[in-house]
């Protein structure tokens, strides 16, 4: 229900004032898509998955009077409630010849242009996972204004970590090259990952040799926004955690050598072209609040601006599902630190 549809419905409410519903009887019940003859010349689609369309509907049928359903529905003309769903475009190839794991799904504004994209990398211990396992996040971001990419990437066995995020740096250059297509900006992008997905985020965000090996400038990349991971500094990782968890982190990261060469930390260095970070972990987990505060630590002695934040009353699933949910404290933080990131570019 677009805002042209509303304002008609508008006109009609004034129009039949003495009954909106032109004397017919008001439906006691309605599925999705069903219509509703508000006048003799128009019908109007109420889809229910909407929460704003619900609300519009509410008013009208339960509204004192007509004014009071006028008043209500200029009310949530403006309102994020009825804010037009995003364009999705799914399992779009970043690679040729097409991979399902080599795929990524792009949910876009329905107008506009010049958007600041946010690439978002899916968890789950680097060998599961998938890019529509996304929840709010979105609706969320395409409500603020921005375009939405989720990736796919090969997972373990079949690939090595450092080919994972070669896959990622490939989806980041598709995204750069298309962004337009999608009313993005393709030197305005925001990438960020949850558990694994933060592991890589934060690696293809400081290790510039991914995104240069796919003929990318890191210049392209504004912000970074790693969700509760624990692998940062991955040998400071397997120091910390009993044996047999060592053991699965050295199954996954190599020897000694690749397990600091996949540590974001090993990267950090002064003069490099480094985004802003905010690293988000849950409060009271001691391995993803250290490996969070570590990256932060280093990051900030070599001059890029960084912060941990701590999601207090989050465990490392509800961190990741409500990211995007209206009035949660972390996806405040995370637009007001994509907020004041956009503003500082444009000075």
């Amino acid at each position: 229900m677009n805002q042209k549809v509303i304002f008609d419905l508008v006109i009609d409410i004034f129009l039949h004032a003495s009954d909106p519903f032109c004397g017919e009887e008001r439906p006691s019940e309605n599925k999705a898509g069903d219509s509703i003859n508000i006048s003799s010349s128009k019908w109007y689609q109420v889809e229910w998955a909407t929460p704003g369309a619900l609300t519009v509907w509410l008013a009208i049928h339960y509204g004192e009077s007509p004014m009071r359903s006028v008043i209500m529905l200029l009310f949530f003309v403006g309102s994020p409630l009825l804010a037009a769903e995003p364009k999705v475009h799914r399992d779009v190839p970043y690679v040729e010849p097409k991979s399902e794991r080599q795929t990524l799904d792009v949910y876009a504004p329905t107008e506009g242009k010049g958007h600041p994209v946010v690439f978002w990398i899916h968890g789950g211990g680097w060998q599961a996972g998938e890019k529509s396992e996304v929840d709010s996040k979105p609706r969320a971001f395409v409500d603020k204004g921005f375009v939405f990419v989720s990736t796919n990437y090969r997972l373990l066995p079949t690939v090595t970590i450092k080919q994972m995020a070669g896959d990622v740096a490939k989806a980041i250059r598709w995204t750069h090259d298309h962004a337009r297509d999608y009313g993005g900006d393709p030197d305005t992008i925001l990438v960020m990952g949850h558990s694994a997905g933060a592991q890589l985020a934060a690696l293809v965000c400081i290790d510039d040799h991914y995104l240069k090996a796919e003929g990318l400038s890191p210049s392209i990349l504004k912000g970074c926004v790693p969700v509760d991971g624990d692998t940062y500094d991955v040998p400071k990782q397997i120091a910390t955690v009993e044996e047999r968890r060592a053991g699965i982190y050295r199954q996954k990261f190599g020897d000694e050598e690749s397990q600091k060469d996949l540590s974001p930390v090993t990267h950090v260095a002064k003069g490099k072209i480094i985004p802003p970070f905010v690293i988000l972990h849950v409060a009271d987990h001691p391995e993803t609040k250290g490996q969070s505060q570590r990256l932060a630590e280093v990051l900030q002695e070599a001059g890029v601006p960084a912060k941990a934040f701590p999601a207090v009353g989050k465990n490392h699933g509800t961190i990741n599902s409500d990211l995007g949910v209206p009035g949660d404290v972390p996806t405040n933080a995370v637009f007001k630190f994509l907020e004041e990131t956009l503003n500082r570019l444009k000075e």
